[in-house]
């Protein structure tokens, strides 16, 4: 009986609205506070990649921790009496908080005083639309960089073994854009094409012969553009968002090495 009446509290528990357990949490109940921050951590992660347009892991972004402790503040600030939601407000002081965050993060940012713009959140604080939305743009371009970066660090690291790096992929494309099409074409079908390419993995030598018969090209095509083909086959295999916007927008390849920031 004792276990049954504990299993329907905590049911009750959860089926309590958040205002309901606001109130419970500041009378002093520590312990359902710890609970129902656990509770709401998808929703604080959910608002956080809302507001960062990308996927927050709560196990390493920094975006995550300052969130979370947003929603920790936001239960201490929230007032019943107010008429509106918690998770209204929550998410408004969030907001607030990674605003702040990522101003701090752009030390090089320079902001234009446009004073008249000011304006006022629905906590009536003070923000200005314009500066903040120019330290997003600013944030996003700076996040989007060190993805880059990363992406390419991980994409050198897997090519290692078959001879080839980043910089190659860049200086033995080929110059005419038919020849980089018919090219790309071969290392797609390598790409999509699993018995080749793991024995291209496993091996460390592009199937020559194969790749001749599939794609119906010259053995000396093959040979003379092993390693471009190897780059391009593990950028379409692999997850390289960047990379492969790369290869299928520029003609000038030169651009790869400018847009990493090489």
């Amino acid at each position: 009986m004792g276990k049954s009446n504990s299993s329907n509290a905590e049911e009750l528990q959860h089926k309590a609205a958040p205002e309901q357990i606001i109130v419970r949490i500041k009378q002093g109940d520590e312990a359902l506070r710890e609970q129902f921050i656990a509770d709401y951590k998808p929703y604080v992660t959910k608002v956080t990649s809302r507001f960062c347009k990308r996927y927050i892991d709560p196990s390493r972004d920094d975006e995550f921790s300052i969130a979370l402790t947003a929603f920790n503040e936001a239960i201490n600030q929230f007032s019943s009496e107010s008429g509106r939601s918690f998770l209204g407000f929550a998410e408004t002081v969030i907001r607030r908080r990674l605003i702040d965050y990522v101003r701090k993060e752009q030390r090089h940012f320079q902001s234009v005083p446009y004073s008249s713009f000011d304006q006022q959140d629905e906590e009536e604080q003070p923000y200005n639309p314009v500066e903040t939305r120019q330290a997003l743009q600013a944030y996003d371009l700076e996040r989007a960089a060190e993805e880059r970066r990363m992406e390419i660090m991980e994409y050198s690291k897997e090519l290692e073994g078959f001879g080839v790096t980043f910089l190659e992929l860049v200086e033995c494309s080929p110059k005419h854009a038919d020849s980089r099409e018919m090219l790309k074409g071969i290392a797609g079908s390598l790409a999509s094409n699993e018995k080749l390419f793991e024995q291209l993995r496993t091996t460390g030598k592009l199937p020559v012969k194969e790749l001749t018969d599939l794609c119906e090209v010259s053995r000396k095509t093959i040979e003379r553009n092993r390693k471009y083909i190897i780059a391009v086959a593990f950028i379409m295999k692999g997850t390289y968002p960047y990379l492969f916007d790369y290869i299928n927008k520029y003609d000038q390849t030169t651009q790869m090495g400018k847009g990493a920031g090489l």
